[in-house]
């Protein structure tokens, strides 16, 4: 597309600035922005740039209250790992497994984010929290997934693969891909780890012109992890699936460091209830606990952010004493194959989108580069659990925060979810898998000294355990190698 064609849409979608300084831009940068220019289509343009401010001015005041309508989800869609039997437990762990052993299982990671609040430039999978073992949260995620497969091959007998779809941004995709090719896929098969681009946009001023970060450059941002659907339009990745026969799909989000890949009890729990969309959820470990809350509003289910629900409907307490709305969203989610395309196909226009207001590096008129101290731009994006309301069947699962839930967001020195708080949590869930076990642990004098069964997330457990997912994917099979066998700090198990 030529220059005059450019500037000639641009104008039509208000946007002219964006070429201030074309004069100045040497040749190869300026192929490049006009190819960036050219794939903008004025009128979407326009209308992105509309929405985002008027969602940015009606963000604090539409005085609607979704708290007033909420209700909790039945418990009949309910399953719980603290309140089910064992039995029960054991029926939907083999349902899963039967899935995963014929190929219908695969896994979805949403990595699209960049590591900004952690403080690094590269992807939050390629992070190391600190373990005694080095390993990143990408390594730990690829081993889970070797081991489920292995699991499910011993019980049924037959050989099994649970691909793995990755959904990257602008930002990961290139990073990501080089990191897994330097470390041979981790061992899993080059052509089960599918590797994908989510969206970008424009970043927006709060008048509505789109943000030029360089010279030559659109600031643009990842359309948020609900761009998953449109991506698996773009990247003919339910093709893909089709064709692997897989059925049912495991969501996750890269930076929670305790997930349970393609988890057996979460498949089959969702395959038995026939479930088209489920939701793992923790329970609130307060009222006011700052996370989503997994719910119905108006009869359609949801998931409600904290900031929209008011203190006393926190505090709302059902008929045993439990909250009433305790149904802590942790992004990690079942679908199956045939709910995704009904999204893919005539719902994924209809999510919501919401406003981030963010600080976003810009030029300014004279063209000096400017690193905002404060938000000047407005970021649009769509969350994956807003095709809750679509399911004909949807249920939640809930299991327990310090066996699967320790999310990796920011630096250390922030009050929550840091490397360190991440890496006690996992050492953490290995010392009790070791004492379950039977294992003995000595002091640095060599006598035994007493379990301590109440450790929990972010907390140093008194000993340093490190358990590889390639030995044992949620405590199994350990007895053989601990079971009365005495260990001075730290154990590692590879």
């Amino acid at each position: 597309m030529s220059l005059e064609e450019v500037r000639a849409r641009l104008e039509a979608a208000g946007q002219t600035h964006l070429l201030r300084f074309w004069p100045e831009l040497p040749e190869d940068e300026g192929r490049a922005f006009l190819a960036e220019l050219s794939a903008l289509d004025p009128d979407e343009l326009r209308e992105h740039c509309r929405r985002a401010v008027e969602a940015a001015n009606g963000r604090s005041g539409s005085g609607d209250r979704p708290d007033l309508r909420m209700e909790p989800v039945p418990p009949e869609f309910i399953g719980s790992v603290r309140k089910s039997d064992q039995s029960t437990l054991n029926a939907w762990e083999d349902e899963g497994f039967l899935q995963i052993s014929e190929n219908k299982v695969a896994v979805l990671l949403l990595a699209g984010g960049q590591g900004t609040r952690l403080g690094v430039s590269y992807p939050k999978g390629m992070y190391k929290v600190g373990l005694p073992s080095g390993k990143t949260l990408y390594q730990i995620q690829a081993e889970r997934i070797h081991k489920v497969q292995a699991l499910a091959e011993r019980r049924h007998g037959s050989k099994c693969t649970v691909p793995w779809y990755i959904m990257t941004s602008e930002f990961t995709l290139a990073p990501t891909e080089r990191f897994f090719k330097e470390h041979k896929f981790f061992g899993l098969d080059p052509s089960n780890v599918v590797m994908f681009e989510q969206r970008m946009i424009p970043a927006v001023t709060f008048d509505g012109k789109v943000i030029l970060e360089k010279k030559g450059k659109i600031a643009m941002a990842p359309d948020g992890n609900g761009g998953l659907y449109q991506a698996l339009t773009d990247n003919k990745v339910l093709e893909d699936m089709e064709k692997r026969g897989v059925e049912y799909l495991h969501v996750y989000c890269v930076d929670n460091i305790l997930v349970k890949m393609a988890d057996p009890v979460f498949i089959g729990f969702c395959v038995k209830k026939g479930a088209d969309c489920g939701a793992k959820v923790v329970e609130k470990a307060y009222p006011a606990e700052p996370v989503g809350v997994v719910c119905r509003v108006d009869g359609v289910y949801q998931v409600v952010e904290y900031s929209d629900i008011q203190p006393e409907t926190t505090e709302l307490r059902g008929p045993e004493g439990d909250l009433l709305y305790s149904a802590g969203n942790i992004c990690n989610h079942f679908f199956t194959l045939d709910f995704l395309k009904d999204v893919a196909q005539n719902f994924k226009t209809q999510l919501k989108q919401h406003v981030a207001l963010k600080k976003v590096p810009f030029v300014d008129q004279e063209g000096n580069q400017v690193k905002p101290t404060k938000p000047n731009g407005i970021k649009m994006e769509k969350f994956v659990f807003d095709v809750f309301q679509f399911s004909r069947k949807f249920v939640a699962f809930e299991v327990l925060r310090e066996a699967e839930f320790s999310p990796l967001k920011n630096a250390d020195g922030a009050p929550l979810d840091t490397p360190t708080s991440a890496r006690r949590s996992l050492l953490a869930l290995h010392y009790r898998w070791a004492l379950a076990a039977g294992a003995v642990f000595l002091n640095e004098q060599g006598d035994a000294v007493a379990p301590e069964l109440s450790v929990v997330k972010d907390v140093e457990p008194p000993h340093v355990c490190e358990i590889s997912p390639l030995v044992s994917y949620f405590g199994e099979g350990l007895e053989p190698s601990l079971k009365d066998k005495a260990f001075k700090s730290p154990l590692i198990l590879e």
